[in-house]
């Protein structure tokens, strides 16, 4: 709800808030082609970043007709997490909304999530017979694997409490656990060390209102440790993400924007419903989901996201030719969207993933937009130390839904 003052007027509490104020139902379509963890730094063996080495011809001519730039998108330093990476290109601030990992992904499989259930995204691991972590995706074990290990562990495994848990399937090694009953906070750290070769870490709870979750959760992960003893890879859980779920201001409410997600990965489907976008049905691969796009298409929504998961995953996995491949794959699919003629189209990240470092990162990524009223400017290709010198500078990545509804034309003037 907007906070007002005695006399009515509303407060300006940050940028969003005035263009929630100025949003209108009037205006342009808008399309984010958002390339998860595209970001780079630069491989001496490898002669550059990966948007560098890679051939992108329709991605480069883009960029020649766009204004360029790169988006903080959290803050200096700060190494953004896909969920809070994406909140923050939709204009919701991530150290306002900070929304745990297991709500994405609970929503992302279309779990009938509860105000005030407690998720968690798990990861199967590899636990070593020393009780370290040795592998902590359990070797991307088969979606079929783990839904019989969900299974297992739901038949073997019960808590003591006035309540119910949910253990379900993501895909590949990972699930959700959801905790719904009276007195439960989410407020425990991440068990998952984010390395290899040492314990998990133990859920202490850091409120006194998470007490008696972080109890559920520990006997939770003891059990499953005993039900998986005879698994080869999936010897153990990891938990991330800890989070009690309540809902989020819609997109539509704030930014007058119908929206509508194209997505494989159930955490941005997540994302997408808990901000009230609409999510088509699972596509089923790469080129597939810029069909699905071309589908949907039409008068009905006013606002697209297709996200292209694999530039991230395969710089997680230092796999720098792999990525480079996954962006020259969106680049040759990329007139299926030019062609659609948007009056916006965003290309971006939600965050950096080189594949020399492994991880996610809190290095600037890089954002081009077009429309027939962008500033066009004299970058020539699209990568991360070309769109630097853009005419859209270093900004926050909050700021950038702002830019595309006023490049839409989706934003009255401001004052008199």
């Amino acid at each position: 709800m907007p906070v007002r003052d005695a006399q009515g007027k509303r407060i300006i509490m940050d940028i969003s808030t005035v263009w929630e104020d100025l949003a209108w139902q009037q205006g342009g379509k808008i399309v984010y082609l958002i390339l998860d963890g595209v970001g780079g730094l630069s491989d001496p063996d490898k002669g550059g970043t990966e948007l560098q080495v890679a051939q992108t011809p329709n991605l480069d001519k883009l960029a020649q007709e766009s204004s360029c730039g790169l988006l903080e998108i959290v803050g200096p330093g700060i190494t953004p997490g896909s969920g809070p990476g994406h909140l923050s290109l939709f204009g919701y601030d991530p150290l306002k909304y900070n929304v745990g990992r297991g709500v994405l992904s609970a929503l992302g499989i279309e779990f009938d999530l509860k105000e005030n259930d407690i998720a968690a995204r798990v990861n199967f691991a590899t636990i070593d017979k020393q009780g370290n972590v040795s592998d902590r995706r359990a070797g991307r074990i088969a979606t079929d694997v783990n839904r019989r290990l969900c299974e297992k562990i739901r038949d073997k495994v019960s808590l003591d409490f006035e309540g119910d848990y949910f253990f379900e399937t993501v895909s590949e090694h990972r699930a959700v656990f959801v905790l719904r009953g009276q007195g439960l906070g989410g407020n425990l750290p991440d068990t998952d060390p984010q390395t290899t070769g040492v314990p998990a870490k133990d859920p202490t709870p850091e409120s006194e209102d998470s007490q008696k979750t972080a109890e559920l959760v520990r006997s939770f992960i003891d059990q499953v440790q005993q039900v998986l003893a005879d698994e080869d890879q999936a010897t153990g859980i990891l938990m991330r993400g800890f989070e009690r779920y309540q809902p989020l201001p819609a997109i539509r409410d704030r930014f007058k924007l119908d929206g509508v997600c194209v997505a494989d990965y159930p955490m941005y489907r997540g994302v997408s419903r808990l901000i009230g976008m609409n999510v088509v049905p699972r596509p089923g691969g790469m080129k597939q989901r810029f069909q699905a796009l071309q589908e949907v298409y039409g008068e009905k929504y006013n606002f697209y996201f297709l996200h292209v998961k694999h530039s991230d995953s395969k710089g997680e996995d230092s796999n720098f030719e792999g990525k480079v491949k996954v962006i020259e794959e969106v680049d040759q699919l990329l007139p299926l969207v030019t062609g659609l003629n948007p009056d916006v189209l965003v290309v971006s990240a939600d965050h950096s993933t080189p594949a020399v470092m492994g991880q996610h990162s809190w290095h600037p990524v890089p954002v081009m937009i077009h429309s027939k009223y962008a500033q066009v400017d004299d970058v020539a290709t699209f990568d991360e130390y070309a769109c630097g010198r853009g005419m859209l500078g270093l900004r926050p990545g909050v700021q950038l839904i702002g830019l595309a509804l006023a490049h839409a034309g989706r934003l009255r003037k401001y004052g008199a």
